[in-house]
């Protein structure tokens, strides 16, 4: 007997990362970003240097989807790419100060969105939340695995 739609909490899961993205969409549409672009400046805030493969791997989407990235914002001036000291073929990926301001921006936006969602939670439920979220992402880690 097939699991009724009413039991699927992936189903839920997956509501819940589209609403939240198409909130981001529209926040970072106003800022004049994508989502994945966003995305690469916030880890590159934190990571300065880091290979486009790193980057990919860290925003979790393929590494042709973020050499799309990469070029659209180093089109924009938002970063500037440059080959590693002592790895040629390797390019280093930095912020320029356009690409900070940008950022800042995107940030106020996404923080905003993520500060009114975990308002609707007391912080005992968002700490439950995060461990309910982190034992599905060990199961569904584990299932891969197989």
């Amino acid at each position: 007997m097939r699991m009724p739609a009413s039991e699927r909490l992936g189903l839920d899961i997956k509501r819940t990362e589209q609403e939240l993205m198409a909130v981001k969409h529209t926040a970072m549409k106003a800022a004049g970003l994508t989502v994945p672009q966003y995305s690469a400046l916030f880890l590159l805030a934190d990571n300065p240097g880091i290979s486009a493969a790193a980057l990919a791997r860290a925003s979790m989407v393929t590494p042709q989807t973020m050499a799309t990235v990469l070029r659209n914002l180093e089109d924009g001036g938002l970063i500037e790419r440059t080959p590693h000291p002592w790895h040629g073929n390797v390019l280093e990926t930095r912020l320029t100060e356009k690409g900070l301001a940008a950022l800042d921006e995107a940030d106020a936006r996404a923080s905003a969105i993520e500060g009114r969602l975990s308002a609707e939670f007391t912080a005992e439920e968002r700490d439950t939340l995060r461990a309910l979220l982190g034992r599905c992402v060990q199961v569904l880690s584990a299932e891969r695995d197989h």
